[in-house]
């Protein structure tokens, strides 16, 4: 087989530089070693950068986002019993978020891919990419007991953090960054309306608390825990009576409790490798960034990665130019530091760690106090939140 592009992973930045590409005539076959039903059983975060609806738009892929998504102007910060609005809309001229699920992100992906008749192969395993330091790049794959090859002009790398991609390339080549945070987060999903009708940060000595919703009818709610904790030590009831614990008073009696139907604890990491280029082997979304959760910028820098590169590989073929593909890595790496530096603040001013103290806890609500009184401080935030301009 032969292809203009090969994408390993079909999350939503695979899907997405797919269905960009072909609807500018440009030819991809997307591959991946687990199933469709696999993908979409994968729980993960769902606030989307005005960014990654206009991408979602120009996909042909928006109209469901459009009608069922929830539109924010503003969030809330919880510290020391109170309650502080950060009005998004306001301080930035406009811009809001959308809240509307990752899965059902790569949902309507899927559904256009299908409907185009684009191709995407399921379930192959041992994908390898090959020759991507030369001209005459190729990935093989095992399926239905036999071995197959295709060849292409270039290989995207959408395949995660665990993926083939990155660790195919030579370690020479590469440099890697790392952070790893001393805590995690356990999250639930149950079908009880939000405590609020935009999301909550709370810090909280006891931990931070993030109040979030997939709905109106389905919430999503974290607390902070320690890295060793195991999901069947937290029962239902445990849990809300953790979250209730670290949230201002209104919030925690006005929240509606219920079981829960998915329940998981997750690491928190800051990741990045560069460049995001090698050869004709481009790498993008989590296969070559990670961000904890707290600033929502996971699949938010995965669309931006997948706007710098569809660009490129559209002005390749119809331009005959490489400066597009050329640039890329530097264009994004200089969006994804700036996400991965306001994530990481947002997680130092959040949460609990080891030497925090009672004296690191006064400085964390001192700064959250400036931050909400401070209508400098209130811009920074906010502009960062809504996602920096690509």
């Amino acid at each position: 087989m032969r292809t203009q592009v090969v994408i390993i992973g079909s999350g939503p930045s695979g899907l997405l530089l797919g269905q960009l590409l072909h609807r500018r005539g440009i030819d991809a076959v997307i591959i991946d070693r687990v199933s469709r039903d696999y993908i979409l059983g994968r729980v993960r975060a769902g606030v989307l950068e005005e960014g990654m609806v206009r991408m979602m738009q120009e996909a042909g892929a928006s109209a469901r986002l459009e009608s069922e998504g929830l539109p924010h102007d503003g969030f809330s910060l919880a510290f020391d019993g109170r309650d502080h609005r950060i009005n998004l809309h306001q301080l930035t001229g406009g811009k809001r978020v959308m809240v509307y699920g990752q899965t059902e992100v790569t949902r309507d992906l899927m559904d256009c891919r299908e409907a185009a008749g684009a191709t995407t192969i399921y379930e192959a395993a041992n994908v390898q990419p090959h020759d991507f330091d030369g001209e005459n790049p190729y990935v093989t794959y095992e399926k239905d007991g036999a071995t197959h090859r295709i060849d292409c002009d270039f290989i995207a790398g959408c395949d995660g953090f665990h993926g083939v991609s990155r660790k195919s390339v030579p370690e020479k080549s590469i440099k890697e960054f790392e952070k790893v945070y001393p805590f995690g987060w356990l999250g639930i999903l149950a079908e009880v309306p939000p405590v609020s009708h935009e999301l909550i940060y709370a810090n909280h000595p006891r931990g931070f608390a993030l109040c979030s919703m997939r709905s109106t009818t389905r919430s999503r709610y974290y607390v902070q825990c320690p890295l060793d904790d195991k999901v069947e030590d937290w029962s239902d009831d445990r849990f809300w009576d953790e979250i209730r614990r670290r949230l201002p008073a209104q919030h925690a009696e006005a929240m509606v409790t219920g079981p829960s139907f998915e329940k998981s604890i997750a690491p928190l990491r800051s990741f990045v490798t560069e460049p995001m280029r090698f050869g004709r082997l481009f790498l993008a979304g989590d296969a070559a960034h990670i961000v904890p959760p707290t600033g929502a910028k996971g699949l938010n820098l995965a669309a931006s990665d997948v706007h710098y590169l569809s660009q490129g590989l559209i002005e390749y073929y119809t331009d005959k130019s490489s400066a597009g593909i050329d640039a890329y890595s530097a264009k994004a790496l200089s969006r994804v530091w700036k996400a991965v530096r306001f994530s990481w603040w947002m997680t130092t001013m959040m949460h609990r760690f080891p030497d925090t103290g009672d004296f690191g806890q006064r400085i964390q609500e001192a700064e959250l106090d400036y931050l909400v009184h401070s209508k400098a401080a209130s811009t920074s935030l906010a502009e960062n939140y809504v996602g920096l301009p690509y």
